[in-house]
């Protein structure tokens, strides 16, 4: 099994890293294989919505990360998704990145459990934490929780690994994390085959 985590942040070793690094020390100890994919200051693409992505499974912008990191996600069993908190927001990037990757290829989520992870200086982090969960309750993702709500605080990596309590949060994650990706790997060798979905209705507000 795999967890892919998210680092929506442009500092490769920053504050949300350390709390990603937390659980996936924890993963790693369950047995769990994890892989850090970095945002970096590149650019990044806003989702155009010009429909070219339907039926092809993927983003018809070739120009950044996207495609390559929803190839992974395929191939992935659980999510984390991590970001700092910027004018009680996550960051835009990872918001453009993570719209395209559902809305091409949402089916390479479905069904596998996912966890949002926020850092801050101070606040934003529960508008933050809701954000990111609508991507996981629109794609029927069992969302990860822990013993409170998934996030650190802190300027620094140094005063984040005072945050005890939020660390502690981050660990508790990943042992949530792994337990979930267990039950369903048991329940599948079981013949526990994933709920049929229904499709057929939708209804404009506007008539």
């Amino acid at each position: 099994m795999k967890v892919l985590l998210l680092n929506g942040s442009t500092r490769k070793n920053g504050c949300t890293y350390t709390a990603l690094s937390e659980i996936a020390s924890v993963l790693n100890e369950e047995g769990i294989e994890t892989e850090t994919l970095q945002m970096g200051a590149h650019p990044v693409r806003d989702c155009a919505g010009c429909g070219q992505c339907a039926g092809k499974g993927k983003c018809i912008f070739e120009d950044d990360m996207v495609n390559d990191w929803l190839q992974k996600a395929r191939e992935a069993d659980g999510f984390v998704f991590g970001s700092p908190v910027y004018y009680a927001h996550p960051t835009g990037q990872m918001l453009a990145v993570l719209d395209r990757m559902f809305y091409a290829g949402g089916d390479a989520f479905s069904h596998k459990p996912g966890a949002a992870v926020l850092s801050a200086r101070r606040g934003g982090t529960a508008a933050s934490f809701d954000v990111l969960n609508k991507y996981f309750t629109i794609s029927q993702m069992p969302v990860v929780s822990s013993t409170y709500w998934n996030m650190v605080y802190g300027k620094t990596p140094e005063e984040v690994r005072q945050d005890l309590e939020g660390l502690q949060t981050m660990r508790n994650i990943g042992r949530n994390m792994a337990w979930l990706l267990k039950s369903i790997q048991a329940g599948r060798q079981q013949g526990l085959e994933i709920p049929r979905t229904e499709r057929n209705v939708r209804t404009n507000f506007i008539r």
